[in-house]
């Protein structure tokens, strides 16, 4: 009984583990939102900050991949470091730096509010490069387009309407961004966010393509921070000439490279990875609202910013929506496999994914009876 019982929580908290990992980077993700607006704040480039966030990542967890990868480590082939090199030049240079300067015309809540459409954004890529099948009559894939539909929707309305500000932590202090932001086209920003979205969509899809052909999670991720700093310092030298503009002391200026470095780079890259092996890019994005309700109660009690009633709304209606695109997604990984021996399946058994042509396949059988089925047949062989 005492075996089973262990063996039973093991097993839980396996199925759990993805959701857990996940929630995490969603904490970890909204401390880098206020770093990160309390930093440009205070001056620091743009260009400066992504150099130093992609260089700490990737000082952070190379040592890791050299000693945990050194045997299962495949073979890096031409094909794949170009995807490298494409996926250092989509997360690390295009969706860093559009984010960041969004995020200095409108404000570190309403930037994580519009990050909620990269759900939706995502699986409209993941159908153009068919990791995601379309069958209108199913529930599922109705409740995916719907929901694409409504986060856009959302992300409209708070990009033409702002309406009064709404104080939700009753903060009476005066914030200099905040009547900063008020000062700059809101459009200009929101336009900046939306194609750091598509850019960060990009990344998850190239991600998850990339990962099943280099299946190294600390490798690919070392990887991918490296030419992120490579690519990101060429365009920072250009950008900042200034000697004194890349020197950093012990204040914000230090502490946001390292924290984003650290965890919003190179811990992110790595759990994603490893969780998109078996719930697929959607998954991975479905978990921004969290995020973005704890950029808004830290934005304000921090950084005192100002709420607007528009933004509030639309994001709940991008949540609504960016959760019935959860919906239709979980309902791809934990619908019952249709049985053809007429024995009963576990409910609870995530079916296997594949690639075949880099086309996501969702198999019908249990990995367990997969695993047997193989081994008879070596063993007949």
């Amino acid at each position: 009984m005492a075996n089973q019982s262990g063996n039973s929580c093991i097993v839980y908290l396996n199925k759990m583990k993805p959701y857990l990992l996940m929630v995490a980077l969603q904490f970890g993700s909204a401390g880098m939102y206020i770093i990160c607006m309390a930093t440009l704040t205070h001056g620091m480039s743009r260009y400066v900050l992504v150099v130093y966030r992609n260089a700490v990542a990737t000082l952070a967890i190379a040592p890791f991949a050299l000693l945990l990868e050194r045997k299962g480590r495949p073979k890096l082939t031409i094909s794949i470091f170009l995807k490298i090199m494409a996926l250092g030049f989509l997360e690390p240079i295009v969706d860093q730096n559009l984010s960041y300067l969004g995020m200095q015309y409108t404000s570190a809540s309403y930037t994580s509010a519009i990050m909620n459409a990269v759900p939706a954004v995502t699986f409209v890529m993941a159908i153009i490069f068919r990791l995601e099948h379309i069958k209108i009559k199913e529930a599922r894939t109705q409740a995916k387009i719907i929901g694409t539909l409504v986060t856009f929707s959302g992300a409209l309305l708070m990009t033409l309407y702002k309406g009064p500000i709404i104080d939700i932590m009753h903060s009476h202090k005066a914030s200099h961004q905040a009547n900063h932001s008020s000062s700059k086209h809101w459009l200009i920003g929101t336009i900046l966010i939306l194609m750091g979205c598509c850019a960060w969509s990009a990344f998850f899809i190239l991600q998850s393509i990339t990962i099943k052909a280099y299946p190294a999670e600390l490798s690919l991720s070392t990887l991918i921070c490296l030419m992120g700093t490579v690519q990101s310092a060429a365009v920072g030298l250009i950008a900042e000439r200034k000697p004194r503009t890349w020197s950093i002391g012990w204040d914000s200026r230090l502490l946001a490279p390292v924290y984003t470095g650290i965890i919003s780079s190179g811990i992110t890259y790595y759990v994603q990875g490893l969780v998109m092996k078996t719930k697929g890019p959607v998954f991975v994005t479905a978990f921004n609202p969290l995020c973005m309700v704890i950029v808004a109660a830290l934005g304000s009690l921090i950084l005192a910013e100002e709420l607007h009633l528009g933004s509030i709304i639309g994001a709940i209606i991008i949540a609504v929506g960016l959760y019935s695109v959860a919906w239709g997604k979980s309902k791809d990984h934990f619908g019952p496999a249709p049985s053809t021996t007429g024995e009963k399946t576990d409910p609870y058994q995530l079916p296997i994914s594949a690639t075949e042509n880099t086309k996501l396949v969702i198999e019908g059988s249990n990995y367990d009876d997969d695993e047997k089925a193989a081994k008879s047949k070596v063993a007949t062989k």
